[in-house]
């Protein structure tokens, strides 16, 4: 497993992120720390989970793992935002929310500091100069080292970064973004907005959620009983079926998908993974799993690299149409 810095930090973190939301909810304790075991055995230091996955079983399932290991050898990170309790207060990016969060999070993960605290969504209803002062003192005092934002828009983004340099407050040092070759909305602004501002980026879901793992192909008239996706056809989450079977482009992309797996000879989900790798400012994909076989198909994904002309064709199958005012924002060639 090969190292990349967080944007402009001097934090280093292995290529693929472990994304623990499958804790506690797909994969017991025992799965979950056979997950982490061949994760960290193949040289991954990065793992990154939220106060709300399996209700915060996620945390102390990994925070049991981390108890046997040297703290020091991981980068890890959390997140802050969603509902976590029925009161007033136990949600969105408040002060009050917020340090009760980062306490509860610490002593899930049976640690005394996070590497990274992100906020899990943009909050409408708490101004953004709470939520940057309160994340702020917790890097001051100790129990942050860096943080974050996922799930963001650019002028979102942008804004915080300024308030941050204006007021002097700890910035964000990365972004957490929706991200993979069915979803490139990200490329439109943010992507702009992190490499401009030296932003690392940890796209999450590279894989949608079993759409570009190998699976579905062209002619498939139904996900599979018991997959992410069929599962997401009944819980009306974004990755369902319904989602993306209508769209001729996913079913080009696909196409192009497994045409380059077959060329190289590796599955389609490490195509999918490599592909997200190789693109302009991405630091770390955030790699899931149910078992131990699922990581060890994905696993190899950053150990070789597609061809820029596969590179570009996939990129060019799964291209999406841009809209206004990215329509008539094009680079001229005569731009600098």
């Amino acid at each position: 497993m090969r190292y990349r810095f967080m944007g402009n930090t001097g934090l280093r973190v292995s290529e693929l992120c472990m994304g623990t939301m499958t804790f506690g909810r797909e994969a017991d304790e025992k799965t979950s720390h056979a997950i982490l075991d061949m994760f960290a055995e193949a040289g991954g230091n990065f793992i990154d989970t939220a106060d709300i996955y399996a209700g915060g079983d996620s945390e102390s399932i990994t925070g049991r793992w981390l108890a046997g290991r040297d703290r020091e050898d991981f980068v890890v990170a959390s997140k802050v935002r969603y509902a976590t309790g029925d009161g007033p207060n136990d949600r969105g990016l408040g002060r009050k929310h917020i340090l009760a969060g980062i306490d509860a999070s610490l002593r899930r993960l049976g640690t005394d500091y996070l590497d990274l605290y992100q906020i899990h969504a943009w909050d409408p209803a708490t101004p953004l100069e709470e939520t940057l002062a309160t994340l702020d003192t917790l890097v001051t005092g100790g129990k942050v080292r860096h943080i974050g934002a996922s799930n963001v828009t650019g002028w979102q983004l942008q804004k915080a970064i300024d308030l941050s340099r204006a007021h002097g407050w700890e910035p964000f040092t990365c972004l957490q973004p929706l991200y993979n070759l069915l979803d490139r909305s990200t490329e439109w602004e943010l992507l702009d907005v992190c490499r401009n501002e030296g932003l690392g980026v940890i796209p999450w879901s590279p894989l949608r959620g079993g759409w570009l793992a190998g699976s579905i192909r062209r002619g498939t008239d139904a996900p599979a009983a018991g997959s992410r996706v069929e599962t997401a056809e009944r819980m009306g989450w974004s990755e369902s079926w319904s989602a993306y079977a209508g769209e001729e482009r996913t079913w080009r992309t696909l196409d192009a998908l497994h045409a380059v797996a077959g060329e190289t000879g590796r599955p389609a989900a490490q195509v999918a993974v490599n592909w997200l790798l190789r693109r302009p400012g991405v630091t770390a994909p955030i790699i899931g799993a149910r078992t131990t076989e699922q990581l060890t198909t994905t696993l190899p994904s950053s150990d070789w690299e597609l061809t820029p002309e596969q590179t570009a064709r996939l990129g060019e199958a799964s291209a999406l149409p841009r809209p206004y005012p990215y329509s008539v924002i094009a680079t001229d060639p005569g731009d600098r």
